[in-house]
Parts: structure tokens; C-alpha cells; sequence
């Protein structure tokens, strides 16, 4: 079976919500009084999606926070557990080192 790619949040904000809608990034970022700068390097995967802005984007979208900072915490994981995969691998559970 093959493993999905990890995706980050900016793809899915623009994917499933800026295409289809067709709202630019520009508009996004007035609309929610940021940076456009904030969500174009999000859309490009160079910024992480904080508390603020996951609450701006549940605000505008009618989702929840929890969507989008789930979505970050997902890509954050998958990212750091194949950084350190190796290091992983050597630790022994606490019940294995009894």
C-alpha cells in the first residue's frame, strides 16, 4: 500500500478552499485583516498556520480551529517523525527497559 504524501496546510487552504471559492490569496488576507505575506507563504508551505490565524480561517470558512491546527499538528508530526525516524528506533519503551 502506498503512504500518502504529507500535506501541508496551505495546500488544503488552497486546494479545497481558495480554487473552489475563488478567492485570491490577496482577498483572504484583507478579508481576515493579515499580511498578505501570511498567506501566501502559507499557501506555499513556508509558514506554519498559528492559533490566530487557524481562528481567523474558522471565522471566514465556518470550520474550527481544531481543523486547521489539527491539519498543522498532522504535517508538523509526519515531518519531524521522518527527520528523526532513526533516533526513534533505538528507544525502548519504558516497559522494554524493565
Amino acid at each position: 500500500m502506498d503512504k500518502l504524501l504529507n500535506v501541508h496546510p496551505g495546500e488544503v487552504l488552497l486546494e479545497e478552499f481558495l480554487k473552489p471559492l475563488e478567492i485570491t490569496a490577496y482577498r483572504l488576507a484583507k478579508d481576515l485583516n493579515l499580511p498578505q505575506t501570511r498567506i501566501s507563504q502559507i499557501i506555499k508551505g513556508k509558514r506554519s498556520i498559528t492559533a490566530n490565524t487557524a481562528l481567523r480561517l474558522s471565522k471566514y470558512f465556518l470550520t474550527t480551529p481544531q481543523f486547521w491546527l489539527g491539519l498543522q499538528n498532522d504535517y508538523d508530526l509526519e515531518r519531524e517523525n521522518k527527520t528523526i525516524s532513526e533516533t526513534l528506533n533505538k528507544i525502548t519503551s519504558f516497559q522494554q527497559a524493565i
